[in-house]
């Protein structure tokens, strides 16, 4: 059975920016066969299973021949295969979809165009030029600009192209900024003419150099400016000074390492693009429910006793969604907590308990288990008894102190904390190469976990790798885990939250 081919536009670099339609694709794909310019981000929303297909392009530099890659489209979609083609930008914008598309059809093999946000209008956006403004440009001319220059010279007629539209977006020509721009200044554009370069555009690593028609081939000599890179030519360039906006974003620039199970990475990735930074997701840590009989007995056991306790104390959110599926496997009804006080650690867990219908007693304070002794404590009697459900790794500190009080402790690993199988080969070169700010350890095995996967991942002193970047720890007591493996802590947050977590990144000073 012939399989299919979508061929989706990724859009310019924020993985955010591609469309409703694209996520879907990438989704329920078999195969994505993508390009440099896509973000790794959308090929971590690829199902398990699915096979990933580097086929990106560097100037000088093909890993494989464009007729390869159509003929791969081919032979993919007829081993019955669901095939994604993802390309940077839009795939009929210099992005030769006609081409794979025409095989494709040739072999009747169905597919799809899935148009994208091309960075032809999304990059100059993202360094605060409109490419149309009332007042400077009605019209717009996109033009390829990575052709040699002979090439060009015959496939551009200069002397209409110049003066055709107010503004004119030359794509992937950094490397002949200075053909074009003398063939502008020969065919009648004034050597003053505004001319800005945008260099990856909407990433982390967004660069922007304005000049003019006269100067910018010296300024990108001067500026070691590289591409990829977008040119815009015209008027439309003297808005950014006014409109530029993701440069005053307080993480724009910054590239920010998430440590945290995916599941849970959502709201911390949220909040660092919403203040202009690019999250970048290693999750290092997977949850899985309790493999051995022995540990699947202890939460039946504890589980039969809940019309006896006295607390219930949740830790953190994995708990709480265990805790209720463990629940709904034995078919228990919580209402057997019915004399039990629950009690929630931070304001994420109890907003998840909250959605359970469970309205829990909150800990005050920085929201760690040192936090509830300090709010309960006087309440916590010899002889109560306490249920605490937790993962594997779960800290014995709290148990500890409740059983010198007196109280009876069942705690049940409801769940374990496991490295996940799949991991980011780029991570390493990012951190090598100062790609990255900072990293994220929102817990103590986010430490143990990321400094055990770089060493699967080959890297043999990962403490090394990692203090050359910022070292953000959510609480004292995830920063001093960090500090016993050898790591220099930048900043620690206030709170154990998210929002206290994002707002220690935006007061890093530089390194």
């Amino acid at each position: 059975m012939t399989g299919k081919v979508y061929l989706v536009g990724a859009g310019p670099g924020n993985a955010k920016l591609i469309t409703v339609k694209g996520w879907e694709c990438i989704q329920k794909a078999d195969v994505v066969v993508y390009d440099r310019l896509a973000s790794p981000r959308l090929l971590r929303i690829m199902k398990p299973g699915a096979e990933k297909i580097y086929v990106g392009k560097k100037t000088n530099r093909h890993t494989m021949k464009q007729e390869d890659i159509n003929q791969l489209l081919v032979d993919l979609a007829l081993a019955g295969k669901k095939v994604v083609r993802l390309k940077g930008g839009d795939p009929t914008i210099f992005g030769r979809v006609g081409e794979e598309a025409e095989l494709l059809k040739q072999n009747n093999v169905p597919f799809e165009i899935v148009p994208g946000v091309t960075s032809a209008i999304s990059v100059p956006a993202y360094a605060g030029i409109p490419v149309t403004h009332r007042d400077y440009a009605s019209s717009i001319s996109i033009i390829t600009g990575h052709e040699s220059p002979e090439k060009m010279n015959r496939a551009i007629h200069w002397d209409k192209v110049t003066n055709a539209t107010g503004t004119l977006v030359f794509m992937m020509g950094v490397a002949n900024i200075g053909y074009i721009s003398k063939q502008l200044m020969n065919h009648g554009r004034p050597k003053d003419t505004p001319v800005a370069l945008i260099r990856w555009g909407t990433w982390a690593e967004q660069d922007t150099l304005i000049g003019t028609l006269e100067d910018i081939e010296a300024k990108v000599i001067e500026n070691k400016f590289l591409p990829p890179g977008v040119i815009v030519v015209g008027d439309v360039v003297k808005q950014r000074e006014r409109l530029k906006w993701v440069e005053s974003m307080p993480l724009f620039g910054k590239r920010i390492l998430v440590t945290r199970a995916r599941t849970q990475a959502i709201d911390l990735v949220d909040r660092i693009e919403e203040l202009g930074g690019e999250a970048y997701e290693l999750p290092v840590i997977e949850t899985v429910p309790p493999a051995s009989a022995e540990a699947r007995d202890q939460i039946i056991n504890a589980l039969a006793s809940m019309p006896e306790y006295d607390w219930v104390f949740f830790t953190s959110v994995n708990g709480v969604e265990y805790f209720f599926k463990h629940l709904e496997e034995q078919g228990l009804d919580i209402r057997a907590l019915s004399k039990a006080r629950i009690v929630a650690i931070g304001p994420t867990t109890r907003e998840v308990l909250r959605s359970k219908g469970i309205v829990a007693e909150e800990v005050q304070g920085s929201y760690q288990q040192e936090g509830l002794m300090d709010t309960f404590g006087d309440e916590l009697l010899p002889g109560q008894k306490v249920l605490l459900p937790c993962g594997n790794l779960a800290r014995s500190w709290l148990p500890d102190r409740l059983r010198e009080k007196g109280l009876e402790v069942t705690v049940a690993h409801i769940y374990e904390t496991v490295i996940p199988d799949e991991w980011d080969d780029d991570v390493i070169q990012l951190l090598q190469k100062g790609k990255i700010y900072a990293v994220t350890f929102t817990s103590s095995s986010t430490v143990t976990h990321l400094l055990a996967l770089l060493k699967k991942m080959g890297n043999d002193n990962p403490v090394e790798l990692l203090n050359k970047v910022h070292v953000v720890c959510i609480g004292s007591v995830t920063a001093q885990e960090a500090q016993k493996a050898g790591l220099s802590v930048s900043i620690i947050s206030e709170k154990a939250t998210m929002g206290s977590l994002t707002d220690a990144l935006c007061e890093l000073k530089d390194k």
